[in-house]
C-alpha cells in the first residue's frame, strides 16, 4: 500500500487515537480542575500528531526526519506529564501504565520511521519531480513518489 495522505501512516492514526485519550483523561473532575497540567499534556499530545501531518506534508525527507523527531520528543513530554498526573492522584496505576506504553510504542514506532527514511535513500517526492522530464523536457508538474508504510 502507498502512504498518499499523512492520514494513510499508522503513526498518525495512533497519534490521533492517543491525543482523544488525553483529551478524555484531563476532562475528569480532579484533573479537569489543574489547568496548567491539563493545557500542558493536551498541548504535546496535539504536537505529536501535528508534526508528523506537517512533516509528511513538506513532501522532503530531511525536513519529514526534523519534524518526526519533534513528535518522537513530544511523546517523551507526555510520558513525562502523564507520571505529574501520576504523583497528583489524577490517574490510576493502571490506566498511567496502559498509556505510558502506548506513548512509548508509539515513540518507538517514529523511530523506526525515522531510521527507514534515513536508510532509504529517497530525498522525498517534492525532489523526484527534479530527477526526471517529461518527453519534451519539462519537468513533470506532479511528483509521483511516495513512501511505503513501515508496520
Amino acid at each position: 500500500m502507498q502512504v498518499k495522505n499523512f492520514e494513510d501512516l499508522e503513526i498518525w492514526r495512533d497519534a490521533r487515537r492517543l491525543t482523544k485519550e488525553i483529551y478524555d483523561l484531563t476532562v475528569r473532575s480532579k484533573f479537569v480542575k489543574d489547568f496548567a497540567l491539563s493545557a500542558q499534556i493536551r498541548s504535546a499530545a496535539i504536537s505529536i500528531m501535528s508534526n508528523i501531518a506537517e512533516g509528511f506534508e513538506r513532501a522532503g525527507n530531511q525536513e519529514f526526519i526534523q519534524f518526526l523527531y519533534i513528535a518522537k520528543g513530544s511523546c517523551g513530554e507526555v510520558r513525562s506529564q502523564l507520571y505529574a498526573a501520576i504523583d497528583q492522584g489524577y490517574i490510576s496505576a493502571t490506566e498511567s501504565e496502559r498509556l505510558l506504553n502506548s506513548f512509548r510504542r508509539l515513540s518507538s514506532m517514529i523511530g523506526g520511521l525515522i531510521k527507514y527514511l534515513k536508510r532509504s535513500g529517497m530525498k522525498g517526492a517534492k525532489y523526484n519531480g527534479l530527477k526526471r522530464s517529461t518527453s519534451n523536457g519539462s519537468l513533470p508538474t506532479e511528483p509521483r513518489a511516495h513512501l511505503e508504510p513501515t508496520s
